[in-house]
């Protein structure tokens, strides 16, 4: 079997798990780490949360590269083996993920429970009862300290590094808030009986007043907890294609070893083992027939819904299902070398290679974060210079922590991604994060996979054509009590039509299989044939010239041409084929009027690919396309210039819609494709798309225009805080104030309209 990747000489490639990366900034310092080594080019994914390293120096071993990555703060391991065939199963893999997701939700929750009291007693003098501030205390202590620990521990890592990020700042603030409360309720006047926030611009100077900050300091914990848990939740279907593919091949196998079978895990299976697959059961690992003939549906790798007939000497492919016969199968290949083993491989490196695009709040922080902390101290250190108390300086510092901390900016990405996302559900779209939303900006080519995209990918029988005085209801009559007896897709397109237009069919007797050619049997007291046209003249019924030219029509559009014959003559031609979907051809004319170029990509043989593509409009045809050579055809169209979004549904385009700039999956598809995509469309409508596009394009701009005026609120506030003329206590109503501006904001999404409620081929919407 080809290799899927191409090896340099001397050359060679190591993966790497990471832990303990916080932020996109993490991953860019980890990826500038590994770079520095001699030899070394690497791509740390921090959605994926994983390092791809090619290397050409002999010097550079996995633990070089591990304890590079350790001395950097984070961790890394190599990653466990996960083979497509291996009988590792989904679930364990998911294990430590889901904990931590379930550890991030708990905090998160707690968070929100204790912070809320908290905030409407500080906000509403109503409820400041005797002694409020030490219950606000007991109530905020655990949001800060143990709900905020991973900012905490993010903080320490980073300063024993010399570096800062987004959780520094949302640490110091808080700690500072907190810690300046604590101060102010044991040494202050804030402890005294039935004192309360002093609602003014300017804090008190000199004359022993102390506020409290707690609410500030709860209150941006659990913000920053909500976006932080939602980010977890995207990251941690990033890696759901690998899970899926992992429990796509089979578990054990019936091997042959000194001519007796025995049952054993597939991970045991050698190359040169004859193993014996039965109707019904999946093939355990790629390898050649020795023996029997059968039909093996490749659909769930191929995407085609036509099963191939295999006989001695036929190649099979891992994880296809054998669906009639019973074959055995000498073994050639297992392991991570399988075809199916290696697709994962081309999915996991297609995402991890991604062009990595660093959340616009993240690349703020780049500078923002930094001159945030200086200018709080230099804030301090100037009115402690100006002869002002201790007290005064320490509240303008705090002021511009809180005024400052990322709430606003942190909010900016997940709420109107939240907006965004409900909406497309509604429409039948699934974004599948914020992560996705830039390159659908610069698109301008789409993509398209044939067979359950823009076909039904269900066989169907669509022409009838008879000689010999026979009728069409004859012809089905006999022809669909055969087939009625074959799990042979095609067979059950025949009988599903025979069921509908002619029911009562005939018995039959003395029903054969004829593995690769059709099928046979007794019906009224004669022979019936049923199958290719060849098999019917080599037994001696030929076909008329109607029938011929029924035949050869059907094949030059792409269909399959199936014949039946009884008596000695050939009685009719039955056309068969996968259909378009009627919305197809409007979908992509409103692709085009977005301005997108079209393409069609499938591994189907060129009459058909063609025929279809002429029939919707499709502007350029790449047919015969292998799984492994379809992520390789997307990244020719990027380097040839092109921004590409592939639409598909099967495993064999998991590859190139991990490779695309953005991927579309059709939601009727397999976990495989779905969860490789960055979009899908939970309904099986191309029309959802074009929406999908659209709506991706608004909430891009959405989350820009957040992250815009969330920024510019610190701009105008921060001078303001600074300058000692800001309480905190009103510097964080501030902040709530900007978070609820984002919210409103993004809550506009709601209104966006599907390309189908407005009629269609109007979207020239940006």
């Amino acid at each position: 079997m080809r290799p899927l990747l191409d090896k340099r000489a001397h050359e060679k490639t190591i993966d790497l798990d990471i832990a303990g990366m916080t932020c996109a900034s993490c991953a860019a310092r980890i990826e500038k780490k590994l770079n520095k080594i001699d030899g070394v080019a690497a791509t740390v994914n921090f959605a994926t949360e994983k390092a791809h390293i090619t290397s050409h120096s002999p010097a550079v071993t996995a633990g070089t590269l591990i304890a590079t990555v350790e001395k950097t703060g984070y961790s890394a391991r190599l990653p466990e083996t996960m083979s497509a065939t291996s009988a590792t199963s989904a679930a364990d893999i998911d294990e430590t993920d889901d904990r931590a997701v379930r550890i991030l939700r708990l905090r998160l929750v707690v968070a929100a429970v204790l912070s809320i009291p908290v905030i409407a007693m500080a906000m509403i003098p109503a409820l400041q009862f005797t002694y409020w501030q030490w219950v606000s205390l007991v109530l905020a202590a655990p949001v800060v300290v143990w709900c905020g620990w991973p900012f905490h521990r993010a903080a320490a890592v980073n300063a024993r590094h010399a570096t800062v990020t987004m959780d520094t700042l949302i640490s110091i603030g808080t700690l500072a808030a907190f810690g300046w409360s604590v101060y102010a309720l044991f040494f202050g006047m804030a402890g005294m009986v039935g004192m309360t926030h002093e609602f003014t611009l300017i804090p008190a100077r000199g004359d022993g007043t102390a506020n409290i900050y707690l609410e500030a300091a709860a209150g941006i914990t659990a913000f920053i907890l909500a976006g932080k848990y939602m980010e977890a939740r995207s990251k941690r279907r990033a890696g759901a294609a690998l899970r899926a593919l992992a429990d796509l091949g089979a578990k054990d196998v019936a091997v042959l070893r000194d001519g007796r079978e025995t049952r054993i895990p597939v991970s045991e299976l050698a190359v040169g083992d004859s193993f014996i697959v039965r109707p019904g059961e999946k093939i355990a690992t790629d390898g050649t027939v020795e023996d029997g003939h059968s039909a093996v549906d490749e659909s769930m790798l191929t995407g085609e819904s036509v099963p191939i007939e295999v006989e001695p000497g036929a190649k099979v492919t891992g994880g296809t299902l054998n669906t009639s016969g019973r074959i055995v199968v000498h073994a050639t290949e297992v392991g991570d070398n399988t075809r199916l083993a290696q697709i994962r491989t081309l999915v996991e490196r297609a995402q991890t290679g991604k062009a990595q695009i660093q959340r616009l709040a993240d690349r703020i922080s780049a500078t923002f974060v930094p001159f945030v902390i200086l200018l709080a101290a230099g804030a301090f250190a100037f009115w402690l210079f100006r002869g002002e108390p201790l007290q005064f300086a320490f509240t303008a510092a705090v002021a511009v922590l809180i005024i400052a901390c990322p709430c606003a900016l942190g909010l900016a990405t997940p709420t109107a991604l939240l907006v965004g996302t409900g909406r497309g559900a509604q429409l039948g779209v699934l974004i599948k994060g914020p992560e996705v939303l830039e390159s659908t900006r610069t698109v301008d080519t789409v993509v398209l996979d044939k067979t359950g995209t823009i076909t039904t990918g269900q066989m169907t029988l669509l022409d009838v054509i008879t000689s010999g005085g026979t009728t069409r209801d004859e012809a089905l009559r006999y022809a669909g009590a055969l087939e009625d007896y074959s799990e042979h897709p095609i067979a059950r397109a025949i009988a599903a039509a025979a069921h509908n237009r002619v029911p009562g069919l005939p018995a039959v007797h003395g029903f054969r299989n004829l593995a690769g050619l059709g099928v046979a049997g007794t019906i009224n007291g004669s022979t019936v044939l049923v199958g290719r046209p060849a098999m019917l003249e080599a037994e001696g019924m030929p076909l008329s010239p109607e029938l011929k030219h029924g035949a050869e029509a059907a094949e030059r559009s792409g269909l399959t041409a199936i014949a039946v014959g009884w008596d000695g003559q050939a009685r009719a031609i039955f056309t068969v084929g996968d259909t378009v979907k009627p919305e197809s051809a409007g979908a992509i004319e409103d692709m085009r009027h977005l301005g997108l170029r079209t393409i069609m990509l499938t591994g189907d043989n060129v009459t058909t690919a063609r025929a279809i593509g002429q029939e919707v409009g499709i502007d350029e045809v790449i047919a015969g396309v292998m799984p492994e050579d379809k992520a390789a055809t997307i990244e020719r169209l990027q380097r040839e210039g092109s921004t590409v979004a592939m639409i598909g549904d099967g495993v064999n385009d998991a590859a190139a819609l991990a490779q695309s700039d953005l991927g579309i999956a059709m939601g009727s598809g397999t976990d495989v494709a779905i969860h490789a995509s960055d979009l899908t469309l939970i309904r099986p409508d191309l029309r959802a798309a074009v929406d999908a596009i659209r709506l991706s394009r608004r909430t891009l701009r959405t989350i820009k225009g957040n992250l815009f005026w969330a920024f510019a609120y610190n701009v105008a506030a921060l001078p303001i805080a600074a300058a000692g003329l800001l309480n905190p206590m009103l510097a964080g109503a501030a902040m709530a104030l900007s978070s609820l501006f984002v919210v409103g904001n993004s809550l506009r999404l709601k209104r966006f309209t599907s390309v189908s409620a407005k009629g269609g081929h109007h979207a020239r919407t940006k």
